[in-house]
């Protein structure tokens, strides 16, 4: 199984805080039958160039790559790409893509998204060498318009939600709707440590497979490796 998002990396964002915290991490994702996560620290373009974010990322990922056990899960590094008006002119934007495919996280604002942002989401979507994921897209579900959505769909935008969605009370049900009528398309613990954020993606799959079964899971789990080049 896949976990979309996580800030795994040691001492790089708001996540894990150092080596150690990193290695429990993917352990936990481990014992929660976890066996690819994708590492999507933030990119913010008004803190750090391209170039000096992927050498921040490369270094995190040598320091946690030399301390992890062998036979854990594969680590694959991406970006959780921070969205501001002219991000398509962004130089290099796809080199934040997850390594050796055409994926891209990107966070959007929380609020309602103007006529401009939505235009500009349909025409990154249209490039034919990236392929965008929205992040936690529960987080801002609400806001927005169901035209708003229908747009984004219909031009290939994929979302991905929060383990958490499936989860909690008040939305587990709708969690479950959405995902089957293919309104959701990857799932992510979206965890920056061990006691704030922890990972908790092996339940929301559980959840997953009791109400839509193994063979929705394995579906689910083919089009997260299809996208990730895997």
């Amino acid at each position: 199984m896949i976990d979309f998002h996580t800030h795994i990396l040691p001492a790089l964002d708001d996540g894990s805080r150092d080596v150690t915290e990193s290695v429990a991490m993917m352990s936990m994702l481990a014992e929660q039958g976890i066996r690819t996560v994708v590492a999507t620290p933030h990119f913010y373009a008004n803190e750090h160039s391209v170039e000096h974010f992927l050498e921040r990322r490369t270094a995190a990922y040598e320091r946690l790559s030399a301390a992890l056990p062998e036979g854990g899960p594969r680590l694959l590094c991406g970006a959780e790409v921070c969205y501001y008006p002219g991000i398509s002119r962004l130089d290099g934007l796809q080199r934040l893509c997850v390594e050796n495919s055409e994926a891209l996280l990107l966070e959007l604002p929380m609020s309602v998204w103007t006529e401009y942002v939505v235009k500009e989401l349909v025409e990154l979507s249209g490039r034919s060498h990236m392929r965008f994921v929205i992040a936690h897209m529960d987080r801002y579900m609400h806001y927005q318009s169901r035209e708003t959505l229908e747009r984004l769909y219909g031009c290939g935008i994929k979302m991905q939600f929060n383990a958490r969605y499936f989860l909690e009370f008040a939305t587990k049900r709708k969690a479950i709707s959405m995902l089957r009528d293919g309104e959701i398309h990857f799932v992510g613990s979206d965890c920056h440590g061990l006691t704030v954020r922890p990972p908790l993606i092996g339940e929301a799959y559980r959840v997953i497979a009791k109400k839509l079964g193994d063979d929705f899971v394995a579906r689910l789990m083919h089009m997260g490796y299809s996208l990730l080049g895997l």
